[in-house]
């Protein structure tokens, strides 16, 4: 059910590089200020800088942002309402139970949406002027909001019901966004997303297309065993004096893969038909691997940091070790 988050997300992203293209002039000329602008260490700049020194809110900012925002809860609400959850019959607010499904790799998309979402909320704020602390929590609540949107939809349809485990994910990914925003006034640590299409053996190729599409941009969204999840940490920002490169980042992954249903590799086709293909067995995978933090590489250059804003939840191919649930360590050139 991820999928329909990213959604979301594409549709903020827009956003924050819509905003983040306008440069506000920076007011210097404060009481008892210089009219020089401040002298900022290299490692402290944080790229884009997309807002005004203020110490107050610009109301016509703030009045669009809320616009912006409220207008895309509505309407995703719709949206998702007419064209995904039309098609299955609803029912009054129920559980569900998914928490043993896809091997968890579900609920680390719901932690990588909400963090990604509020962090760009929290950009869109802190554009309109408000505090740095507000506009995190702001941010992280807006993150929690546009996914509850489909935890609500969920929670009224015959196909699915609301998911504590995918609410709970989702307050987690708004967590680690708050967490370091607040402890360190910067992202240290970041969730990204990889992908590179699983090679399917070719006699489960129906009940693959039909869980997970044809096109590269259903595949993308929707096929779990495509997907990798990582936790991508910065060194040089825990160890100030160390030679680390500045962008260089040090990344743990999780997949999954060979998973042909939500809890085990069996289903009933449209015919009637049952398959039992558990004899395919689903593999949990780890992974190590070296990451690029496009955000910490400075640049003047505004398309470069509309490249780097996108860039930032996406894991590069890099060197790889993996260990699998099977017990195997193996090497990977360049894992995508």
């Amino acid at each position: 059910m991820v999928q329909k988050a990213f959604h979301i997300l594409i549709l903020l992203l827009f956003f924050e590089i819509t905003f983040s293209q306008e440069m506000p002039a920076r007011d210097y000329n404060l009481a008892g200020a210089s009219n020089q602008p401040p002298v900022v260490h290299p490692l402290e700049y944080k790229w884009p800088v997309i807002y005004a020194d203020s110490s107050l809110p610009n109301k016509k900012r703030l009045w669009l942002v809320g616009g912006v925002q409220a207008g895309l809860w509505i309407g995703s609400f719709v949206a998702l309402n007419e064209f995904w959850y039309s098609d299955y019959p609803s029912t009054s607010f129920h559980f569900f139970n998914d928490n043993k499904e896809w091997n968890q790799m579900d609920k680390l998309g719901h932690v990588f949406t909400t963090f990604q979402i509020s962090n760009i909320s929290s950009k869109m704020w802190r554009w309109a002027g408000l505090s740095h602390k507000k506009s995190t929590l702001y941010g992280a609540i807006s993150g929690v909001a546009y996914q509850s949107i489909i935890e609500i939809q969920d929670a009224y349809s015959t196909e699915w019901g609301f998911s504590v485990a995918d609410m709970g994910a989702n307050i987690l990914g708004a967590a680690i966004f708050v967490a370091q925003e607040l402890t360190w006034e910067e992202k240290r640590i970041r969730l990204k997303l990889s992908f590179a299409n699983h090679d399917y053996p070719k006699d489960v190729k129906p009940r693959y297309e039909q869980l997970f599409g044809t096109s590269f941009v259903e595949r993308y969204l929707k096929d779990y065993n495509s997907q990798t999840y990582w936790v991508s940490m910065n060194p040089r920002s825990f160890f100030t004096g160390s030679k680390f490169p500045k962008w260089l980042n040090i990344a743990t992954g999780y997949s999954s893969d060979l998973m042909l249903g939500g809890r085990e590799n069996t289903w009933t086709d449209k015919q009637g038909i049952f398959f039992d293909r558990r004899d395919i067995a689903r593999i949990r995978r780890f992974y190590l691997s070296p990451d690029i933090d496009f955000t910490r590489i400075p640049t003047r250059s505004k398309l470069l940091k509309s490249i780097f804003l996108l860039m930032g939840g996406i894991k590069i191919p890099a060197p790889t070790l993996e260990l699998n649930s099977k017990g195997k360590i193996k090497g990977h050139l360049l894992y995508f």
